[in-house]
């Protein structure tokens, strides 16, 4: 955690964790940070967590970030193919990209966005910031043996959840404060014994051990524990997720208000965040 005292580029940020389909909380908690009267900087993602900022970023309300989902199916976004190195191809979810994305590159965005995806050739972290910005969002979503790896300048990248599914650290020394979403609560107990579960299965158990670091560099952590029960690919539960996530969070930053974590955020012309508690 930062004290807040020491100038830093950045006043407020935002990391946002992979889930899958339990990432359509983050537009909630977007939608809660805009109803306390904060926006932030800059915005680190992985996964789910990736798209969300990005789309945020883009220009887009987080009502319409859902609004891009309801009603669509995860076939709609995949493609069955012979298990050479993956279940899935992902030419329906690059398709959906390049048509509602209208930023091309890193530094068309209206906010500064860093994406982690995993290099799987050397197994490491990797920051995208720059260039252009479909293949690394898609690369920090492709779960490995679920989907294809994205090859990028010759080089393969899988999900960033393998090794850091809360990047919180890309962005720690950046911002004076920061809020951290983590929308990866423990897996169930009980699970379908199929390839593509226990690969699902297997990677929740990985990432979830590799956010224990990160989550101790949030000034406020948000971890929504009631996204347990939805499936990784249950996108046509994407509005209930939303408002789960909007509640958690409204609540969360009700209590760090009172405690005055934010107050390193407001100018002698901003408002008190008090007067702007919903």
């Amino acid at each position: 955690m930062n004290d807040g005292k020491e100038n830093k580029k950045y006043r407020l940020g935002l990391a946002l964790s992979g889930g899958g389909a339990r990432g359509f909380a983050h537009p909630g908690v977007l939608k809660a940070i805009e109803d306390f009267g904060l926006r932030p900087e800059i915005i680190s993602g992985t996964s789910s967590g990736a798209i969300a900022g990005v789309l945020y970023a883009d220009g887009y309300s987080p009502e319409e970030i859902i609004s891009l989902f309801v009603g669509k199916e995860f076939r709609e976004f995949v493609e069955l193919q012979v298990p050479m190195v993956a279940i899935f191809g992902t030419s329906g979810f690059r398709r959906f990209l390049r048509k509602y994305l209208r930023a091309k590159t890193f530094e068309d965005l209206q906010i500064p966005v860093k994406i982690t995806a995993t290099n799987l050739d050397e197994g490491k972290s990797v920051v995208f910031d720059r260039g252009p910005i479909i293949d690394p969002l898609i690369a920090a979503c492709s779960i490995p043996v679920i989907f294809n790896p994205v090859n990028i300048n010759g080089v393969n990248y899988v999900d960033g959840g393998v090794c850091k599914n809360f990047p919180v650290s890309p962005i720690r020394s950046l911002c004076n404060k920061i809020i951290g979403v983590n929308v990866s609560p423990l897996v169930p107990k009980k699970y379908n014994k199929t390839i593509m579960h226990i690969a699902e299965r297997s990677y929740h158990y990985m990432s979830r051990t590799n956010t224990l670091l990160d989550r101790t560099l949030c000034d406020v952590l948000i971890e929504i524990n009631d996204l347990n029960y939805f499936k990784t690919f249950d996108l046509v539960k994407s509005e209930k997720i939303f408002k789960i996530g909007y509640d958690a969070s409204r609540q969360a930053l009700l209590e760090s208000v009172e405690k005055e974590i934010f107050s390193v955020l407001c100018t002698t012309e901003d408002r008190s965040l008090k007067t702007l508690l919903p």
